[in-house]
């Protein structure tokens, strides 16, 4: 079973950057899809992020070009790093594992972090 703790969120302008961090531990994180979820005030949670296990990433259009993700094998860290954020960034952000094909579908993961908040003031 996996475990997933978030840590790096907090308070920032417009404009500003934050990394988030993914610390994972558990069985088979190596060949599981790492992928990182958010949930603002009102609104259901959405897929923002995803790193497969060959490396290869995906991105959803919202943040495509401001947030990269990627992952520290030797630490067994995700992270997320955010530029030029936006009000509308603001959210819960959930780190999740799923099964080495999983795709951007919520449905796909299995373990999920306790996550961690964001907010960008205007």
């Amino acid at each position: 079973q996996a475990q997933l703790v978030e840590s790096g969120g907090g308070l920032v302008q417009t404009g500003g950057s934050l990394r988030l961090s993914c610390a994972a531990s558990g069985r088979a994180l190596a060949t599981n899809t790492l992928a990182w979820f958010r949930q603002g005030p009102g609104k259901e949670r959405e897929f923002v992020a995803l790193r497969w296990v060959n490396g290869a990433t995906y991105y959803s259009n919202p943040v495509k070009g401001r947030f990269t993700i990627s992952k520290d094998n030797a630490k067994n860290t995700l992270y997320l790093r955010m530029n030029s954020l936006k009000p509308e960034d603001t959210a819960v952000y959930y780190c999740a594992a799923g099964r080495s094909g999983s795709t951007s579908d919520i449905r796909d993961y299995d373990y999920w972090g306790q996550g961690t908040q964001v907010t960008v003031s205007s």
